[in-house]
């Protein structure tokens, strides 16, 4: 059985946030969610709580999130009313 730890934990609760926010459209939130986290990752790399399986995990989910968001902005969105 996989048990994960408390900052696996946080970091997937984080990849729900993005998740949800991106699925509606909350441009904004979605990318404020991915910048804590990169945060989190990092940190949590940096101080060794994560195994390098874990690691690269969510490596591979913050390069996907962020390849997704390139061009995730309103400043491109037409205004319709």
């Amino acid at each position: 059985m996989f048990f994960k730890n408390a900052t696996e934990k946080q970091l997937d609760e984080k990849i729900n946030r993005i998740q949800n926010n991106f699925e509606n459209n909350y441009k904004d939130a979605a990318q404020l969610n991915l910048k804590e986290f990169e945060a989190m990752l990092t940190e949590a790399k940096n101080s060794g709580k994560l195994k390098e399986k874990r690691i690269v995990f969510y490596e591979n989910k913050l390069a996907e999130y962020k390849s997704r968001m390139e061009k995730f902005t309103h400043k491109d969105q037409k205004c319709t009313w």
